[in-house]
């Protein structure tokens, strides 16, 4: 199936779903606040059936956070991205899908410890890579981060 038969069958159960420019694979941008919602309904949908959360990161961009989700459908063989921006820098959060898509329990605890994107909700949301005391220098993938002990700057 093509992106563009895929883009009508999401707008037929997302009808407000705003699409980003065609890349490899179909990608939809969306406000925060929305993330929950398009993830049940793409993942109950029986046209779609986005069952598997395969990857879910962060960026940092020069004036917003996002989290992007990479989801698969198993049965059809669909794959889509989802964008979501926070735009507030300073306090970055959003809902937690771990609830929705188990492999999210992982990737937000990652996104948390090297982002600081506090994920609402989350049922065991502390560092997974760094240890607790790393709390007092940071979160590494920041664009403003300093490293003052080993001089790494970006």
């Amino acid at each position: 199936m093509n992106n563009e038969v895929l883009k009508e069958k999401i707008l037929a159960v997302l009808p407000k779903a705003e699409f980003a420019p065609a890349g490899q694979w179909l990608t939809i941008t969306l406000p925060k606040e929305r993330i929950r919602s398009y993830c049940q309904t793409l993942k109950d949908s029986p046209e779609l059936r986005f069952d598997f959360l395969f990857c879910q990161t962060g960026l940092d961009l020069a004036d917003q956070f996002q989290v992007i989700y990479h989801l698969e459908s198993t049965e059809f063989r669909y794959v889509i991205v989802l964008k979501a921006s926070i735009p507030n820098k300073e306090n970055p959060e959003i809902d937690t899908v771990s609830d929705i898509y188990r492999t999210a329990e992982f990737h937000e605890r990652e996104i948390y410890d090297f982002f600081g994107i506090h994920f609402k909700q989350h049922p065991d949301l502390r560092r997974i890579f760094l240890d607790e005391i790393s709390d007092m220098i940071g979160h590494p993938f920041r664009k403003d981060y300093k490293d003052e002990v080993n001089i790494i700057e970006r």
